[in-house]
């Protein structure tokens, strides 16, 4: 038979109607093989069906020598297995070559076997059945989709041809095979796609299964893929992947949905399983499996061997190294249908610590300042009644109400706002960034909340337009290449959830000065230019331009434009800097008539003449606004303009001290906004004819403050060469002095007078008189600059050759010359005089030293030597700020450029104490709170608020805001509030109330290391986001909770609540718990979950909804071990462990404690009656009832009542319990009995024997009893005979109690939650797995699931589409990395994997992946892969392997242990040909090796790789194994820190090749001080060290931007920008952070804490 013509086979075949097999001529039936009518699909198909599959069968074409010739990629089975039986589907298929190969499915295959010519693929149709493999008797029809192309390819490395043959084989129903070249979704219909515009290719109808009205597809069918989603991965990509890929992209990507069964718990965003290739069998679930994660391949390693065996799973079925093919559901989101659900705002709660109340400290109150990138931005109705203005003040977007002058602020920008839009009805406001690439902010205009953040594909965006609507917002920027690129954002789906999107974009060579939507028709637009006027249309997706006819005028340089009405419509009108203004046609295109602003031709002219058109030199117009009956303009000689539409006089103008960059007209027409390039933000008010000046500011960096403490004033002094005195309370501009010639640098007030006194460049100090505002004294020193300070009795100001204690006098007192540092940095910080006048210290006379004198005479009293204080540092140590303490004592604080914090006595200059500033770069500015509490820093773009009241330790905030450098900090005279300068002024309320201040003096006592030294980011800046947690808390108990009616989810990992939202699919994270979470309860209405954590006390009540914490409640004196909430939710009990014996009773309404009682006796269990609100029952040694009284007076009481435990239970304790139907109680006991009590009657009738061991969890409802005990059993028994023997009383027998099912798991049952009706259920175990039970179908599949001991590595594939973790427990599991699923799992008894290591890319067969591991009894094994076996196994070393690195071509391991030998080895042979014993001695903590060419630094090699060791020693080796070359490039010891300072164990040794600079080494953990240090292989040295609160515990760094994530002791991760010098510190671990490390694309973050790994994605770089 010859192949079909491929036109026959477009765009599908019907392959039993083509070959007409009813008629069987051209096909051949054996056996059992019948036409018979199903009632699912209401049509004719064949049943074949037999004892023996080979005599039962369909086979096409007649015979073997004849061919199909199908050429159709995809094969679509459409079948369904006959119940308990077996069927095989036979296929013969050609490759290009010839080659007929036979691909087999069976499920009488147990395994996956090949050879040259045959592929058998074993088909499990149901797990867990008595018959493993056979069809289970609900099987559904399958709609059984092959990729013929990909099957040949990635098993066999063949190419595909065509069908041959097909043999269908008994038993099995079948209605007929289709082939086609596209890839159907059998879900989809065609109307369905049309009708919701689905991206899928539907089914057609002729293919299609009939589906009820109503239903679901995946309710009554099933849909499975093989290779799972093939249908989008290019061949060539198949081939050049390592492993054999899913159909769908990267390996592991998911391409469709997961089955999920509606109301059951499902681990969203797992839904990804290994691909083709490392599992050879399909896989067809029940409508109750279909909703879990398929149970994970686990591949066990024996010591003696290293043969890949398969083991059970809990549930019986046999689990295989091998792939998964996915069933589809509609109600599962794959990764391409994931929405990610916006976090909820937390609101501030109170953390442990008190001493540092509340968090945040300080509230951003107000703001001086305008403009940073430009001051053309301002926005917003000014209307009377909606009098509020919109505008930048540098990285701060700015409200102010016009009438109150009050401030909102938008907070949120890391860099200076560059451009600002205002929809029409002012309920969307948009901001850009000016750092490339502009990060651009959507907010909520009324409420201040920012509704998106998103970065736009150009650079600085220098504008933005709203359509009138709000439904467009278009923006202007340049891309890399400089080219003008306008951009169209949809803010259509913003409001529903959605992001905004980019509608269209469109490049330009012409200018783009403004740009602006026109107002009445939302798909046009105008911009101008130099020489270009341009209009826009957005049209069918496109957006395209036109350019202007301009005539005579096309080169001018036009500056602003907008749309107004006219007579025939609305006009366009433009200005330009030569004074021109032309109206533009839109319609037409063309110039419509032009104007021009001219000067005053003559000084006695009348002003009418200034106000005409005509020809010569024009004033430029900067700016204009068009409303519906006039035309405001703002020019260049600095006046605002107002005139009638048609230009023929002036109505209205006001002149201003400086050239207006804006003109803003109201829409009622009524007020005119101006802006000046000056600083000034101001309105006309059209009918009084008045201007009104809203805001000044400087225009260039604030350098210096001053505060006055009666008047409550403000000085401050700037590069603009002006000197401002505010009113702090209105923040409003009283004075301003001006000094062109010489620049202010600093400034203070005089005690008394009202009078300051500023020092200028030029060497001058001049003291002002506010009252007559003018110069009263000069004093000049020819030396230079001048710094200024003051004090109660004098003013002191220092020269750069002298020091100056002046009083209001003509002539200074004394003169000291030649002692202030020529070289130190021209701020008021390095002089200081203490609170009692006395004493004046400043840095001099060199910048390494700091002097104090007598203020009286200016004897020198003290000089200290600021090197000393760091003998440990690389480099010269300088001073940079001094700030005086209160006095007693007197202590004087020192800031030096290593970045610490030297608290020195004032008058012997003893170091009191040393502490790390936190900032990346050397503190510029200090300031102490006049009673000591508080100290202020600032450093770079930060200010850090740190409180020395506390007694364990320094604790701080971090404040961000500034977009420049803050150049000085001060508390205001009141000490209420802060200042910061320096792009602008901030003012910060401290919310501190003012009766929380000591009234005492605080001595600065603050150890260093503490936990208390971090500080969480501000909500929303963020530079790491929680992406996912790996792990389940088995330590705890009852730490499970489940609302099938709510779809509420939520489980604990570690101190995180872990919260999944079944019906939106959305996931979130709770932090807040600084210790691992115990357990939970959930309230009725599943809207207030309680938690709380162990050895904590705290108890937290959560809002659901909100997911914030609404209440923290403390009472119990140890850990919490049970909590539960009454039945009408009103009440909430809690029961705290054996060392606090007590019960207490709150009120969830007003979280008040009602009552506590002391138990007489050990209680386990306890639980709220459901029957009567007021009664409750605990079990331990017997059983205690609880009766609730309420007193009059609003008082509760607890009348208790005891049963002992049955004398037929022996001496046990009771240690569960459960309500069951009214009156009964069951509890467990711990050597395995379950009773039965009469509550009404106070008796026990029943007991069975239910396990061998403890029972921890009982579950009742209807007629079903759940037990778990510690033997890792779960049972299931039939108890709807119990309360027919409560009636028979003591006579009662168990034999009427049934054991319908048990699963066996792995670990000990802690929690389980079932549905009411108890036919499914998740269940919790030590081993840190959640599991879902189905008792309808007897199976459990694994839901959650982490290693149960310490991580101890984490290693990604080159790709990144992969990860491999290792444990202290023996394991190596292999995740997704996309969606943390857990693929593969090795496992080695008895022994303890340490490190681990993933083969690079560079490999010579990139195909052979692989990942090493190093074990605690020296062993290292390699793990392929693809194979998911153990390839090779080597005994190198005697002591446990602690470090593992491949070299760069991936055919050398380099292993190091816990002796400190590190052992070269062949990958292939396992060869060990080199042994390094240079460190031997100390373990070894880190290895890694580099391509790189080692030329720069004196040595030959290809590779370069450093060794770490415990003793503070780092090695570096330039090598060529290859040619068995080795030689020391570089060999760094560091001093190790003192065990006072590290009580327990000297932290490790952590060392890197620093990715962005490949002659850099990072090191952490090596000195004497807590830091990061770089050391240059160039320059032999240390070059920059970076201050730490502690030690480091674990580092990375970023292959990407210059971050360093490092990991404490004191569960913290910080990120530190070594660009920058920012730090952010971030929380959610439970226990030291152990392990950090970065993925390959920078984008994700992976850290660990014992046995559970966070997941972070990296938002802010």
């Amino acid at each position: 038979m010859s192949p079909c013509p491929p036109v026959w086979q477009q765009p599908f075949l019907n392959v039993f109607r083509h070959f007409k097999v009813d008629e069987w001529k051209r096909s051949t039936k054996e056996g059992d093989v019948a036409a018979v009518t199903d009632k699912t699909l209401k049509c004719t198909v064949y049943r074949v069906r037999g004892a023996v599959s080979a005599s039962n069968y369909i086979q096409l074409p007649k015979t073997s020598t004849q061919s199909l010739g199908l050429t159709g990629r995809y094969l679509y089975v459409l079948f369904r297995p006959l119940p308990a039986k077996h069927f095989v589907i036979h296929l013969d298929v050609s490759t290009e070559d010839s080659q007929v190969i036979r691909v087999s499915f069976s499920n009488l295959f147990k395994e996956f076997k090949s050879t040259a010519t045959w592929l058998q693929f074993p088909f499990i149709c149901e797990a867990g059945t008595p018959r493993e493999g056979v069809a289970f008797p609900g099987a559904r029809w399958t709609c059984l989709q092959l990729d013929l192309h990909d099957i040949l390819l990635v098993y066999l490395r063949r190419c595909y041809s065509h069908l041959k043959g097909v043999r269908l084989c008994a038993s099995m129903l079948v209605r007929s095979l289709y082939t086609s070249d596209l890839c159907f979704d059998p879900a989809v219909t065609v109307a369905e796609a049309r009708r919701s515009k689905l991206p899928v290719t539907p089914i057609p109808r002729e293919m299609a299964f009939p589906v009820p009205k109503g239903e679901s597809w995946h309710d009554r069918y099933v849909h499975i893929r093989f290779p799972s989603g093939s249908s989008h991965v290019p061949s060539e990509l198949v081939q050049k992947s390592g492993f054999p890929p899913e159909a769908g992209g990267p390996v592991g990507q998911r391409t469709s949905p997961q089955p999920r069964v509606p109301g059951a718990p499902r681990r969203g965003g797992r839904g990804c399983w290994p691909q083709a290739g490392r599992s050879r069998a399909l896989v067809l679930q029940s409508r109750w499996a279909a909703s879990m994660p398929r149970p994970l391949p686990e591949v066990s390693v024996s010591c003696e061997r290293s043969e890949v065996s398969c083991v059970a799973g809990p549930s019986g079925c046999i689990q295989e190294p091998l792939a998964w093919v996915e069933a589809t559901d509609e109600h599962a989101a794959g990764d391409g249908l994931h929405v990610s659900a916006r976090q909820p705002t937390v609101e501030p709660v109170a953390p442990e610590d008190t001493s540092f109340l509340p968090d945040p400290i300080l509230r951003l109150k107000g703001v001086i300042g305008f403009g940073g990138h430009s001051t053309k931005w301002v926005r917003g109705p000014v209307d009377p009644g909606r009098a509020a203005v919109v505008y930048p003040c540098h990285a701060v977007v700015v409200v102010l109400h016009v009438e109150t002058r009050e401030q909102r602020l938008f907070l949120g920008h890391t860099d200076k706002v560059s451009a600002l839009a205002l929809d029409g009805s002012s309920s969307l406001l948009a901001s850009a960034q000016a750092r490339p690439h502009s990060m651009l902010r959507l907010w909520d205009f009324q409420t201040g909340s920012c509704l998106a953040l998103f970065r736009s594909p150009v650079h600085t965006i220098s504008s933005l337009s709203f359509s009138n609507n709000g439904e467009l917002l278009c923006g202007v920027g340049k891309d890399r290449h400089g080219r003008t690129t306008v951009l169209v954002w949809g803010m259509a789906q913003l409001g529903r959830g959605g992001e905004a999107v980019i509608l269209a974009k469109a490049h330009s060579d012409a200018d783009v000065q403004a740009f602006q939507i026109a107002f009445f028709d939302e798909a046009r637009m105008a911009s101008c230019g130099r020489g270009s006027v341009r209009l826009w249309r957005l049209r069918g997706g496109a957006l395209r331009s036109c350019a202007v006819d301009l005539g005579e005028h096309h080169t001018l340089e036009f500056t602003d434009l907008a749309f107004g009405p006219a007579q025939d419509g609305y006009t366009l009108y433009v200005c330009s800097r030569s004074g021109h203004i032309l109206e533009v046609d839109h319609q037409r295109m063309a110039v419509r008539r032009a104007r021009r602003l001219l000067p005053l031709q003559t000084p006695r002219d009348p002003l009418a003449q200034k106000r005409t058109f005509s020809s010569g030199p024009g004033i430029a117009i900067n700016s204009l606004s068009v409303s519906r009956s006039a035309c405001a303009v703002g020019s260049e000689d600095g006046y605002l303009r107002l005139w009638p539409l048609d230009f023929s006089s002036v109505l209205l103008e006001a002149e201003h001290e400086g050239p207006v960059s804006s003109v803003r007209v109201s829409p009622g027409g009524l007020r005119v906004l101006s802006t000046t390039s000056s600083g000034h933000l101001g309105f006309l008010d059209v009918p009084s004819q008045e201007y009104r000046l809203l805001v000044r500011s400087h225009t260039a960096p604030v350098l210096a403050l001053a505060t006055e403490r009666s008047r409550g004033q403000l000085a401050t002094v700037s590069q603009d060469r002006t000197v401002r005195v505010w009113d702090l309370a209105t923040l409003q501009q009283l004075y301003d002095f001006t000094s062109p010639e010489e620049a202010p640098r600093a400034v203070t007030f005089h005690p008394t007078q009202p009078t300051f006194f500023c020092g200028f460049s030029s060497g001058a100090v001049r003291s002002f008189s506010l009252e007559a505002a003018e110069v009263l004294v000069e004093h000049r020193w020819p030396g230079g600059l001048w710094v200024v300070t003051g004090r109660a009795r004098r003013s002191g100001s220092a020269c750069c050759r002298g020091v100056h204690p002046a009083q209001l006098t003509a002539c200074p007192l004394v003169l000291a010359a030649n002692v202030v540092c020529q070289e130190a940095c021209p701020s008021s910080s390095i002089l200081a005089v203490s609170e009692d006048s006395r004493l004046l210290a400043f840095v001099g006379p060199s910048k390494y030293t700091v002097s104090v004198v007598d203020t009286a005479s200016l004897d020198e009293l003290l000089r200290v030597n600021v090197n000393a204080l760091d003998l440990a540092g690389s480099c010269l140590d300088s001073a940079v700020a001094l700030c005086f303490g209160p006095s007693p004592p007197s202590h004087l604080l020192v800031s030096t450029s290593s970045n610490m914090i030297a608290v020195l006595d004032a008058r012997s200059g003893h170091v009191v104490r040393e502490l790390s500033c936190g900032h990346a770069a050397a503190c510029a500015s200090l300031a102490l709170s006049a009673d000591g509490r508080f100290l202020l820093t600032a450093a770079e773009r930060a200010v850090r608020l740190w409180d020395c009241a506390t007694q364990a330790g320094l604790s701080c905030q971090v404040y961000i805001g500034h977009s420049e450098p803050v150049r000085a900090v001060a508390f205001t005279p009141d000490q209420q509030q802060l200042l910061s300068v320096g792009d602008a002024i901030f003012l910060w309320d401290i919310l501190v109330p003012r009766e929380g201040w000591s009234p005492g003096r605080q001595v600065l006592r603050c150890p260093v290391a503490s936990p208390q030294g971090f500080s969480l980011p501000p909500a929303g800046d963020e530079w790491l986001r929680l992406k996912a947690v790996v792990g389940y808390n088995g330590n705890g108990r009852t730490n499970l909770v489940w609302s099938p009616d709510t779809g509420f989810f939520a489980y604990t990992c570690g101190c995180l609540v872990v919260v999944e939202d079944l019906h939106s699919g959305a996931q979130q994270h709770w932090l807040g718990h600084p210790e691992e979470i115990s357990t939970l309860a959930l309230s009725h209405d599943a809207q207030v979950p309680a938690f709380c954590g162990a050895p904590a006390t705290r108890i937290r009540l959560w809002d659901v909804p909100r997911g914030s914490c609404r209440q923290l409640l403390s009472h119990h004196d140890t850990a919490v071990q049970a909590l539960a909430f009454s039945l009408d939710d009103r009440l909430l009990i809690t029961l705290g462990d054996c060392g606090d014996g007590t019960l207490a009773l709150w009120s969830t309404a007003t979280c008040e404690l009602l009552s506590s009682t002391r138990l007489p006796e050990p209680v386990h269990s306890m639980a709220f009656s459901p029957w009567h609100t007021g009664e409750l029952a605990c079990v331990g040694q017997g059983i205690l009832t609880l009766q609730l009284l309420w007193g009059q007076a609003g008082d509760v009481s607890l009348q208790a009542h005891r049963e002992p435990v049955p004398e037929e239970l022996g001496g046990c304790e009771l240690s569960s319990l459960c309500y069951g139907a009214a009156p009964l109680l069951y509890c467990g006991s711990n050597e395995g009995q379950v009773c039965v009590w009469d509550t009404r009657a106070g008796c026990c009738f029943l007991a069975w024997e239910a396990d061998d061991g403890e029972i921890g969890v009982l579950l009742c409802s209807g007629t079903w009893l759940v037990s778990g005990s510690n033997t890792r059993r779960l049972r299931l028994w039939a108890v709807g005979a119990v309360p027919e023997l409560r009636r028979r009383g003591s006579g009662a027998r168990s034999s009427s109690v049934f054991l319908e099912r048990e699963l066996t798991l792995d670990g000990a049952v802690v929690s389980a939650v079932f549905h009411d009706s108890m036919d499914m259920g998740v269940v919790g175990t030590t081993a840190g797995t959640l599991w879902y039970v189905s008792w309808a179908e007897g199976t459990s599949t694994r839901l959650i699931s982490g290693h149960r001991s310490k991580v101890n590595e984490v290693a990604f594939s080159p790709d990144e589409s992969h990860c491999a973790t290792c444990s202290d427990d023996g394991s190596v599991r292999v995740w997704c990395v996309a969606s943390t699923e857990l693929l593969i799992q090795f496992q080695v008894l008895s022994q303890s994997c340490l490190c681990l290591a993933w083969s690079p890319q560079s490999c010579g067969r990139p195909e052979e992946q692989h990942v090493a591991a190093g074990y605690s009894d020296g062993t290292l094994r390699v793990f392929s892969i693809p194979r998911s076996a153990v390839e090779l196994k080597m005994c190198l070393h005697t002591a446990a392997l602690t470090a593992l690195a491949f070299s760069a071509d991936g055919q050398t391991i380099v292993s190091g242990d816990k002796d400190g030998l590190v052992a070269v080895s062949h990958l292939r042979t396992g060869m060990t040909f080199r042994v390094l014993s240079d460190h031997r001695g100390a373990p070894i903590c880190t290895l890694q090796s580099t391509r790189k060419e080692c030329g720069d630094f004196g040595a030959e090699g290809t590779d370069l790789w450093l060794a770490a060791s415990g003793d503070q020693r780092v090695s570096v080796w330039a090598s060529d194994w290859l040619r068995d070359h080795c030689e020391l490039v570089d060999w760094l010891s560091f001093p190790a820190p003192s065990l006072a300072e590290v009580p327990s164990c000297l932290p490790p040794s952590l060392a890197a090749f620093c990715p962005w600079d490949p002659a850099l080494l990072v090191c952490a953990g090596l000195g004497v001080y807590p830091e990061v240090a770089f050391y240059s292989l160039r320059q032999k040295q240390v070059v920059e060290k970076i201050p730490l609160p502690f030690f480091a515990v674990s580092m990375s760094l970023s292959p990407g931007a210059h971050l360093v994530a490092i990991g404490f002791s004191e569960r913290m991760v910080r990120l530190l920008d070594c660009a920058s010098g920012a730090v952010q510190d971030f929380a959610g671990h439970d226990d030291s952070v152990q392990l950090c490390r970065f993925a390959p694309s920078a984008q994700l973050l992976f850290t660990a804490a014992h046995s559970e790994i966070l997941v972070w994605e990296v938002t802010g770089h």
